[in-house]
């Protein structure tokens, strides 16, 4: 009904009231704070400081955290801990060269978790998780837009999304992204 970042808090605003976990609710926004990942413009402003473009995809994969502590999330599909391992310490490589969205499904399968439309023209976040909540969700970010702010919106730069960056959830925001090559380009300066 609302759209963005605002229908997720308040989604969540409501199961927490709902479940009497407003205090965990209250708790996990200020870690948010602490950790970098939420400024005065919400998790949408975090996400503003660190990619380029107005990247909305992601947003969702930062509540999703939250809401699958809580038992809220249901997965479409979990990864065994021997897979999440191998993709955790693979990262860095995974990051090292432009990734387009069909290299990574290929690769690693359907998501867990898909953040944004099946339009393959869009970007999306593709998010991998074990059943175990000490194991943290693996998140990929892809866009797909217009060469520039000022240029046509349509058609977009690619065929299908790139690769920005993968995020590991739960750390230091900032520090919590590794980004390929088209996403350093396309970092805020």
């Amino acid at each position: 009904m609302y759209g963005g970042e605002i229908a997720l808090r308040i989604l969540l605003d409501h199961l927490a009231y709902v479940e009497r976990g407003e205090e965990r609710w209250s708790a996990e926004r200020q870690a948010w704070k602490e950790r970098g990942a939420f400024t005065p413009t919400g998790v949408t402003g975090a996400f503003a400081g660190l990619v380029a473009g107005h990247y909305e995809y992601g947003v969702a994969s930062v509540y999703s955290e939250f809401a699958r502590v809580q038992g809220w999330l249901q997965a479409d599909r979990t990864l065994t801990p021997q897979k999440h391992r191998e993709l955790t310490a693979t990262l860095d490589a995974w990051a090292a060269q432009d990734r387009k969205l069909s290299e990574v499904e290929a690769a690693l399968g359907p998501p867990s978790i898909l953040f944004g439309g099946n339009n393959p023209l869009y970007g999306k976040t593709l998010s991998y998780l074990t059943g175990a909540l000490e194991e943290p969700m693996v998140s990929f970010h892809f866009w797909n837009g217009p060469d520039s702010d000022t240029g046509p919106q349509w058609p977009p730069a690619y065929t299908e999304p790139v690769l920005l960056a993968v995020r590991v959830g739960g750390s230091d925001f900032g520090k919590s992204f590794t980004f390929t090559p088209e996403g350093q380009r396309r970092r805020p300066t």
